[in-house]
């Protein structure tokens, strides 16, 4: 049965979901007539970072919701970008402001929108698509500027879309060419441990980073290359390097086959650290199972207690997909980090093995810098090339404590 939710104002652009819901407010950014755009709605309960997420590869193929009341207070600037262009497929505010105020803002949240060719929609009640997707689960959705079609026509389009579930968007979003990074954190510097100098060479399987992780790597002196997420493995022997990182990344873990595989042959050769769809795809090499979140953890306030140290940490979040632990268990795999609202695994290092990894994102960008010091555990493990201890997450979490 169709289910309209109305607003006081005229209705110019809708949210319809394969629920049979349709939302009706106003659009902003992308207001060409009969502009569409269809992908799976998620929500981020973040307050503020809103070009961070917009600009997070892992967003691609979905459509954004913020809980948030206000976006577009700050507008947007050139420094806060995670990637070079916009991933996400349409966003879903309560209320955008159209007037920024801030002395880095170079435009208004709309007019950037627009430029990238993302549909946003503001006006509607976002605490009711909210209850909707936390009782539901993620939903497909379809955002439609004009009223040329029916609401029933878009619930149909919403319903016709591909589920999340079986896709691999990795390799949407994946360079085809190698770089080298070496930008730093700059004024925002957060330093930890000291590691005495010594450069280390990583080669970074790049599934969709966000940028702030390689300013991390960079400023404790790593050189970074980034590489295509389907490098093969001789490829990486070939480039010798001192440790081997997984980026985040958008879509289903279990489809990223070739990269799996890569890993399969190679993680543990050299001390090998992942974030996010990373992990997971660590986690599958070795012969784990991943599995779907009802609704996914995004924000920048998810807490997560350290099973090694037994400090919690408040980390930003942004995935769909979680690792099973009990399959990890069975193939060697150590849980180090427990998600504390639900008590899914966040974390793991291998027993035997130089690898570890995190659902989560210790760059942040935006978020809390309580994890920053997985950066400085990655450091040390290519210094020693021998598995993650807790001793070496507890010191370089004092560090950062004490920095």
């Amino acid at each position: 049965m169709m289910q309209t939710v109305q607003t006081n104002q005229p209705s110019i652009c809708r949210l319809a979901l394969e629920d049979g819901t349709v939302f009706h407010g106003h659009p902003f950014g992308l207001c060409t007539d009969a502009a569409t755009a269809g992908g799976e709605v998620v929500f981020n309960t973040a307050m503020c970072g809103y070009q961070e997420a917009l600009t997070d590869p892992s967003y691609t193929g979905q459509i954004l919701a913020m809980t948030a009341t206000e976006m577009g207070n700050y507008g947007i600037s050139d420094e806060d970008g995670e990637s070079r262009s916009t991933a996400v497929r349409g966003f879903v505010v309560r209320e955008a402001i159209a007037e920024p105020s801030n002395h880095r803002s170079v435009s208004s949240l709309s007019a950037w929108l627009a430029a990238n060719g993302v549909i946003g929609i503001d006006g509607i009640d976002t605490r009711a698509l909210v209850r909707i997707l936390r009782t539901k689960g993620a939903l497909r959705g379809v955002l439609f500027v004009g009223a040329s079609k029916s609401d029933d026509e878009l619930i149909a389009m919403a319903r016709a879309l591909p589920s999340m579930a079986g896709q691999n968007l990795a390799g949407c979003v994946s360079p085809t060419q190698s770089s080298t990074w070496r930008e730093g954190l700059g004024e925002w510097t957060l330093r930890g441990q000291s590691h005495g100098g010594r450069t280390f060479k990583v080669v970074a399987l790049d599934c969709g980073a966000k940028h702030n992780i390689y300013r991390n790597l960079a400023e404790r002196g790593c050189d970074i290359e980034v590489v295509p997420h389907d490098l093969s493995a001789a490829e990486i022997r070939a480039r010798k390097p001192d440790g081997l990182f997984i980026s985040n990344g958008p879509g289903d873990p279990a489809a990223v086959e070739r990269t799996i595989n890569t890993l399969r042959e190679i993680a543990g050769e050299v001390p090998t650290f992942g974030i996010c769809l990373g992990h997971q795809l660590l986690a599958l090499a070795l012969g784990a199972k991943t599995w779907k979140l009802k609704f996914g953890h995004r924000g920048a306030n998810q807490p997560v207690r350290n099973l090694l140290t037994g400090r919690v940490e408040i980390t930003s979040q942004n995935h769909g997909f979680c690792v099973d632990e009990a399959s990890l268990r069975a193939v060697g795999g150590e849980p180090t980090h427990m998600h504390l609202n639900d008590g899914t695994l966040a974390g793991f290092r291998h027993t035997s093995k130089p690898i570890f990894s995190v659902q989560y994102h210790p760059e942040a960008s935006p978020g809390p810098h309580d994890s920053a010091y997985l950066f400085d555990c990655f450091v040390t493990m290519m210094g020693s090339r021998r598995p993650i201890t807790a001793a070496d997450m507890e010191a370089a979490q004092r560090a950062l404590a004490s920095a």
